[in-house]
């Protein structure tokens, strides 16, 4: 006895997934990289809000983080350098309908992607942009990043780097539509998990910094705050993330901050002694650059198949110089 295919795709649509299911290759990230705590909270993510992986896409650019499609079993786009947000954007304008993640590195968002992740921001697509932020180039061996502290000794600057590190926080919360910006450390994975979850589920632009320790090349780089738990700054808030109890009693250092704040907000992300852990800015009122250009509305089967047929016509030889019909 066989079932129709409506049965089929019901069953598809209902099925539960498992962590399994969104487990790609085998990560080649090393051993204490901090790129294997995101990538364990976005697999957990996938399979709490059950996402249908036919119905995922993650985009990247180019470096270590940027590895990160090849170990989701979703669809995915390894771009090239710096690029991955005008991918990720002509995605969900053809597809509003698809989750869509971008997974990005200091150098590739902050150094020559820089001017895509400004307008991003302007445009304010209804996608989750983790930026992995470990302070220097890994992928190509230890070059000075954007985001790289002052002194910083690396292959293109061995006698230290000599300017100020650049702050990815201040300058997304100093675009115009900035929508949700937050940050998060490979060291505190529950609260990494539910900043990267209240990013998926804001509708618009959600910008996470994710700072993660490169153990290859930056092994002391974040030493002071992880030996120290009193220079993390917890921000806690009805509206935004708030710490298990046991978190809590370790990371004392806590502020009841509201993510609609956004001058409080800039204060916070200019402190350059503490690192904020939570949501700094959240504002769901501005609206999403595809539901202003209503993406998908016009890309039927109809207008697509009309499409091909305009561009195939300019190439055809019709017999006795006929034209078709307009």
């Amino acid at each position: 006895m066989t079932s129709n295919a409506t049965s089929h795709l019901m069953r598809m649509f209902e099925e539960q997934h498992s962590l399994e299911d969104y487990q790609g290759g085998v990560p080649r990230w090393c051993t204490g990289c901090g790129d294997n705590a995101i990538l364990t909270a976005v697999q957990r993510l996938c399979r709490d809000e059950d996402l249908r992986p036919e119905k995922t896409v993650f985009v990247s650019g180019i470096g270590c983080s940027s590895r990160f499609p090849h170990y989701m079993k979703t669809y995915g786009f390894h771009g090239v350098h710096g690029r991955a947000l005008p991918i990720a954007q002509g995605i969900k304008l053809a597809r509003p309908d698809l989750h869509v993640f971008v997974n990005t590195g200091d150098g590739d968002c902050c150094s020559i992607g820089a001017a895509h992740w400004i307008h991003a921001i302007r445009y304010n697509m209804n996608m989750t942009l983790m930026l992995h932020d470990n302070n220097i180039y890994g992928l190509t061996k230890k070059q000075a990043s954007p985001t790289s502290p002052i002194g910083t000794k690396s292959n293109t600057t061995p006698r230290g780097s000599y300017l100020d590190a650049m702050n990815p926080l201040t300058v997304t919360l100093g675009v115009q539509n900035a929508s949700f910006v937050a940050q998060a450390v490979d060291w505190i994975p529950d609260m990494l998990y539910d900043i990267i979850s209240a990013a998926f589920h804001h509708k618009g632009f959600s910008f996470v910094r994710i700072i993660q320790r490169c153990p290859e090349f930056m092994p002391k780089a974040f030493d002071p705050w992880l030996n120290d738990p009193q220079r993390s700054l917890l921000l806690t808030h009805d509206d935004g993330v708030r710490p298990s109890p046991a978190i809590a009693k370790l990371y004392r250092n806590q502020e009841q901050h509201d993510p609609a704040d956004i001058d409080r907000a800039r204060e916070i992300a200019s402190d350059a002694e503490t690192i904020p852990v939570g949501i700094l800015y959240r504002n769901p009122s501005i609206p999403c650059y595809e539901d202003i250009r209503l993406a998908g509305a016009r890309r039927g089967p109809g207008m697509m198949r009309a499409g091909l047929e305009a561009e195939f016509d300019k190439f055809t030889i019709w017999p006795d110089g006929q034209q078709p019909a307009a």
